[in-house]
């Protein structure tokens, strides 16, 4: 794609349907690999058809669904080796991921080097970091006709430090040099050298081959159970069924499987006791007193960096995993085995969540934003870059009389979408992923401007963000 040049084609193309508009950086995007500071068309080749969805995408490459039910990628360039391999080595033109023919994709999301699907039918496709894939029939010899598994190797260790420290972005390679980040390393980067050297070692020691493999594998879920969402975090996947029980696997080491323990690698999908069998289950806050979870099924999931939480069908909200920045909500620091309520929100009703690396940010019924966690560039939109171990309302000029009704989350930026079709975008902006035009941290929520389009969905990707939009009818 070629930046503004190919603006007015692509949206001749599409006039009347609807339109993705991508920002920020996408290595393989542009050609000069220069970051996309205002909203661009993606130009779909004819021979696709049209958008039916987007999902975001992870380091370096976006993902999102055609009408026909395929998952599309793009973005990504061969020094990034987990994006190209996962993507499918999609570059400037987005492509097809080679699922079989018959396959209808209704959802899907990216983790950091993983993408996962369900299709019209409930079933499950996986593919990327082979730890992020759980043992399953595999499909397909490559992408491309080429090792996809020997392709790539050793080039992506060094982009592992995106989830390992706060600000360590300035270990990112985008290109031929390194890409600092300006910001130094205060309480937040303090904070995280208490990790366990064990730890770090294990997140960013994952060069080897063995671990790069863009073959799509089915999943293997229980007789019957048919999936309804799917969430992808740093290294770790949940998804939902149409009953409301949730399955996770992949990496565990700080609860984010919510299995009660700090399980290193689940190879296979494990049922999350996220609701016992009765309607209201009883827990207590940190002062000790006891309060009844609403809910008897989950309805919604969302996947961070390393946290995970989900909605109930009541709409109260439970969180589990890294705790480090308080993106748990518990009013602490400690991780969370296992899902627990995140009591002060009780009472309002819960509709939409997402997560970023360490921060949270989620939506009631009556289009209230709320945000917890790391905010050390402003991602929680709370006009300043404190964290927050609670959650917190924003009550930005730019939200009054605004109805969030979707929400997504970045590395370290979000975005809501409301009901009148608006955009707003904070956080993070180095590489323009707020699509402002500028390439600087906003701390409040500032709307992005889409002339003539009405936004339908919005999703976050690691470094970029993808806007579904339509003209108004």
């Amino acid at each position: 794609m070629n930046g503004d040049g190919g603006r007015e084609e692509a949206v001749t193309m599409v006039e009347g349907d609807k339109l993705v508009f991508m920002w920020g950086y996408l290595p393989g995007a542009l050609p000069q690999r220069a970051p996309i500071q205002s909203p661009v068309p993606v130009k779909l080749p004819p021979s696709i058809g049209g958008w039916k969805d987007v999902c975001g995408g992870g380091c370096g490459f976006a993902l999102a669904i055609s009408d026909s039910g395929k998952p599309i990628t793009w973005g990504s360039t061969d020094d990034l080796g987990p994006s190209y391999v996962t993507s499918g080595k999609h570059g400037e033109t987005p492509e097809p991921f080679p699922l079989p023919a018959e396959v209808s994709v209704v959802k899907a999301a990216a983790g950091w080097a993983h993408c996962v699907s369900v299709t019209d039918t409930g079933e499950v496709y996986t593919w990327g970091w082979k730890e992020c894939v759980p043992s399953g029939k595999v499909f397909g010899d490559s992408p491309s006709g080429c090792n996809l598994e020997k392709d790539g190797v050793g080039k992506h260790s060094s982009l592992l430090s995106d989830q390992v420290s706060p600000r360590s972005q300035g270990s990112t390679t985008g290109g031929s040099g390194s890409i600092l980040d300006s910001k130094g390393v205060g309480e937040e980067g303090t904070k995280r050298r208490k990790v366990s050297a064990t730890k770090q070692t294990a997140e960013s020691s994952t060069s080897s081959e063995e671990n790069l493999s863009a073959l799509p594998s089915l999943v293997t879920l229980s007789p019957g159970v048919r999936i309804a969402e799917v969430a992808a975090g740093g290294r770790h996947t949940l998804v939902l069924s149409d009953l409301g029980q949730v399955w996770g696997w992949g990496y565990g080491g700080e609860g984010q499987l919510g299995l009660g323990s700090r399980i290193r690698m689940v190879s296979s999908p494990h049922p999350i006791p996220c609701i016992k069998s009765s309607s209201l289950r009883e827990e207590r806050t940190s002062e000790g007193e006891s309060f009844r979870v609403p809910g008897r099924y989950i309805k919604g999931i969302a996947c961070g960096g390393r946290h995970s939480a989900v909605i109930t069908d009541a709409g109260a909200l439970l969180t589990f995993g890294w705790g480090l920045y308080g993106q748990c909500g518990q009013g602490s620091t400690i991780d969370e085995l296992s899902p627990i309520c995140v009591s002060p929100l009780l009472g309002i009703r819960i509709d939409g969540v997402a997560l970023g690396l360490w921060h949270t940010v989620c939506i009631s019924a009556d289009g209230a934003v709320y945000a917890f966690g790391g905010n050390q560039f402003g991602q929680l939109g709370i006009g300043s870059d404190q964290a927050e171990t609670l959650p917190r309302l924003l009550d930005a000029p730019s939200l009054e009389n605004v109805h969030a009704k979707i929400v997504s989350c970045g590395a370290r930026h979000s975005a809501i979408a409301t009901e009148d079709g608006k955009v707003f975008c904070w956080g993070w902006n180095k590489y323009g992923q707020l699509g402002l035009g500028d390439v600087i941290d906003h701390n409040v929520p500032s709307r992005v401007k889409i002339d003539g389009y009405l936004a339908r969905n919005i999703a976050c990707g690691w470094w970029h963000t993808l806007l579904l939009a339509e003209p108004p009818t």
